[in-house]
């Protein structure tokens, strides 16, 4: 399903876009249709808004991607990715993944006002196997 077409020329971007109208459209009720019936407060509203765009994959790893990176090939998504794990936080981690291996891809909206006080933990990597004592 997904594809180079589908993250470069628009489709993700629609996806950010309707996250953010469908968030600032539960904020303002009042203003339905597209761009709130041009209401200052509903386009103020919707500009602020922060996104997180998650990536699911489809042997269970997830990652919160940072932006797209230009790596010149378009048989594969590469992108920033957001590190989850406190040593990684120095650096960058670019990841390659084939495009048939995204299950889903999720955007969430906010407003910086109203987001949720704890830092939701979205895993990049899955935690290392417990090894239980005897």
């Amino acid at each position: 399903m997904f594809n180079y077409e589908w993250f470069h020329n628009g489709g993700l971007q629609r996806l950010i876009d309707e996250a953010m109208s469908r968030c600032a459209a539960k904020k303002f009720p009042e203003h339905e249709g597209e761009n709130g019936d041009g209401s200052p407060e509903y386009l103020a509203f919707r500009d602020a808004l922060e996104t997180r765009t998650i990536l699911y994959m489809r042997d269970g790893l997830t990652y919160e991607m940072e932006e797209i990176a230009d790596a010149g090939m378009t048989s594969a998504l590469a992108f920033e990715c957001v590190p989850v794990d406190e040593n990684y936080k120095v650096g960058s981690i670019v990841i390659v993944a084939p495009y048939d291996d995204i299950a889903r891809v999720e955007v969430f909206a906010v407003s910086a006002d109203e987001k949720p006080q704890e830092n939701i933990r979205i895993p990049g990597f899955r935690a290392a196997t417990e090894v239980k004592p005897d």
